[in-house]
């Protein structure tokens, strides 16, 4: 089975299948920065598994030096895309950009020693169906 996937603007969209090797929730602070929240939520498979169907010269990549931490990205809306890791065999794909849900559920929370102070909180807040207010 495949899942398709997209960007915000739908600029760029892809299709991977449904066998994903490893889901990973980190908490490291470059994915804070990169994600601008408080973990990224990263599923990773074979790199042949991802086929790219429109807006591929739309894609941006950054490399974050003398690291391992890379995102690509959409050029007009921004929102991340899938990668190839520089070992060129692996894909990191953001849950996020997926358009349905993964079968595959995470297996780990992964540099914990970063995570957000005020993360521990957040299942006993409020919460609400819509932005409250509506």
């Amino acid at each position: 089975m495949a899942i398709q996937g997209s960007c915000l603007c739908n600029a760029v969209t892809f299709m991977v299948a449904d066998n994903f090797d490893h889901f990973f929730i980190c908490h490291c602070q470059h994915c804070q920065k990169d994600t601008g929240s408080a973990f990224a939520a990263n599923l990773f498979i074979n790199a042949d598994a991802v086929t790219w169907l429109t807006g591929k010269e739309n894609i941006r990549h950054f490399q974050l030096p003398s690291s391992r931490h890379a995102k690509s990205f959409c050029a007009t809306c921004g929102s991340a895309l899938p990668y190839v890791m520089s070992d060129n065999v692996t894909a990191v794909v953001p849950a996020g950009s997926l358009n349905s849900p993964p079968t595959k559920q995470p297996d780990a929370h992964i540099f914990t020693a970063s995570r957000c102070l005020w993360e521990s909180s957040l299942a006993s807040i409020r919460s609400f169906r819509q932005f409250p207010g509506e």
